[in-house]
């Protein structure tokens, strides 16, 4: 084997996934077809659940000094994410070089093997590794892995070579998203529509202005290159009025409302993550967020299956866990497409939802869907408000090393937390501690917690609580099995 997994995409769901792939001890390279990161844009800043992920991993502080808000956006009505239990607030205006500079930082410090101007053409899988030939600086070559992991994005060359469907709607328009300088902007909102479309506009740093713009019933266009900035300030002028076209482009884009979904995250050795699984409009900056959760949850479970610790039968939990995420990611962004890119037909739509997220519960909803929060995983393990949640990171006491439940994370193992300093707990752990760390201390809880009460807790390396006491149907040893493999 050339390596135990390849992954293809240097982008931040590959990034991700090769760092969590190296934290488990996984010899993995990584293939990009680019001969250097774009510098590109694009993504712009953190969900509160991603920036809870960074944290777990230790990865926050990297990134420097993060503006941070509670205010954010569903289809352009307000959301309040100060309403939710998370420690973490939504982070602003970082853009997605800043985040791949990080990730390939870390996790070639690790040891991934990053090998740039790899580009794939076609994958073969067999009945024990899969074969993929690519053309490189030296010509065309052949790897082998146990596993190949596609996050090269939505024109994904392994979803198509590997033979994956991919059902959904296509684009029905066309906007455009430009960062420019020299241009002295009004900020304005998603969600202010005009007469013709909708524009927003939204600083960056470094004197740089982020724009988008939608004019409706404007067909989408089959492009090989970004558009032109005369066609961009045109539609803005157009739309507003206002004559920008003296700013100076930084970076253009086009994109579309398209929507689709792979019908399954895994075929026998071959995966798919990130965009190369789902595409969707662009609304409330889902998208690179998603695409790294969907790495930190693949990763732990396919770095404990290359390295014997598991059973491969927890490899299909990878599917059955992120593709219901995946579909509730595509109903939220075409419901916000709706709200700001539709005309005054929708505006009762927009009046009647505004007056319902007024009501706390409703608030809390939507904060919940567009931060990552409000995901649980269906473990059919018992009623604990917290099974197949994440575990909000609470404050510690009474342990050494670590101050708060997040830290326990930052190895990639799996944790478990003994609130209650029960020795009979820690020696029935005991033949899983090659795979798993005991944190025995006292959470200091708020009275609302839902850690009240709660004597253990079970928790998996991607941060989502797998068996909890009391509250859990199974016994901890059936739980640890299940998750981390059998005893030693």
């Amino acid at each position: 084997m050339d390596a135990q997994v390849i992954v293809v995409g240097a982008g931040p769901a590959g990034m991700m996934l090769a760092g969590e792939l190296r934290l488990a001890g996984v010899d993995v390279v990584v293939l990009e077809k680019l001969a250097a990161r774009t510098g590109e844009s694009r993504g712009l800043g953190f969900t509160a659940r991603t920036m809870e992920v960074f944290d777990q991993r230790g990865l926050l502080s990297r990134f420097g000094d993060i503006e941070v808000s509670n205010v954010g956006h569903f289809g352009g009505l307000p959301v309040d994410f100060g309403v939710l239990d998370g420690a973490h607030q939504a982070a602003k205006s970082v853009p997605q070089s800043a985040t791949e500079t990080v990730l390939e930082e870390w996790c070639t410090r690790l040891g991934a093997d990053l090998r740039r101007r790899h580009e794939v053409r076609s994958v073969t899988e067999k009945e024990d590794c899969v074969e993929v030939e690519v053309n490189g600086p030296d010509g065309v070559e052949r790897l082998r892995c146990e596993y190949l992991v596609g996050c090269d994005g939505g024109r994904s060359v392994i979803r198509k070579k590997a033979g994956f469907d991919f059902p959904g709607t296509p684009s029905t328009l066309e906007m455009y998203l430009a960062d420019v300088k020299g241009v002295d902007l009004q900020p304005r909102m998603i969600g202010e529509t005009l007469e013709g479309g909708m524009v927003m506009v939204g600083p960056l740093p470094g004197g740089i202005t982020r724009l988008i713009v939608c004019e409706r019933g404007t067909p989408p266009k089959r492009r090989e290159q970004p558009p032109a900035w005369d066609e961009v300030s045109a539609a803005w002028q157009r739309l507003t009025g206002d004559d920008i076209s003296h700013a100076e482009p930084v970076w253009l884009s086009a994109f579309g409302d398209g929507t689709r979904q792979v019908s399954e995250y895994r075929r026998g050795r071959v995966f798919l993550a990130g965009d190369s699984a789902h595409i969707h409009l662009p609304a409330g900056g889902q998208g690179m967020n998603t695409s790294i959760q969907d790495s930190v949850n693949l990763g732990w479970k396919l770095g404990a299956v290359v390295r014997g610790r598991a059973p491969e039968s927890l490899l299909d939990s990878y599917h059955a866990e992120r593709h219901p995420v995946g579909e509730r990611l595509l109903m939220n962004t075409r419901a916000q497409g709706l709200l700001f890119l539709s005309g005054p037909e929708v505006q009762p739509l927009r009046d009647v939802l505004t007056e319902l997220i007024r009501y706390p519960e409703v608030a809390r909803h939507f904060a919940a869907m567009v931060s990552g929060l409000e995901i649980r995983y269906d473990l059919d393990g018992g009623s604990h408000p917290l099974l197949g949640r994440r575990l909000p990171d609470v404050e510690l006491s009474g342990h050494k090393l670590l101050s708060r439940s997040t830290e326990a994370l930052r190895a990639g193992r799996g944790v478990l937390l003994d609130l209650a300093d029960n020795g009979r707990l820690r020696e029935r752990a005991r033949p899983w501690l090659d795979r798993i760390d005991v944190v025995t201390a006292t959470p200091v809880l708020p009275g609302d917690s839902a850690l009240a009460r709660t004597t253990s807790v079970l928790v998996r390396p991607d941060g989502y609580v797998a068996w909890a006491a009391p509250g859990s149907h199974a016994d901890l040893p059936m739980a640890l099995e299940r998750w981390f493999g059998p005893a030693r």
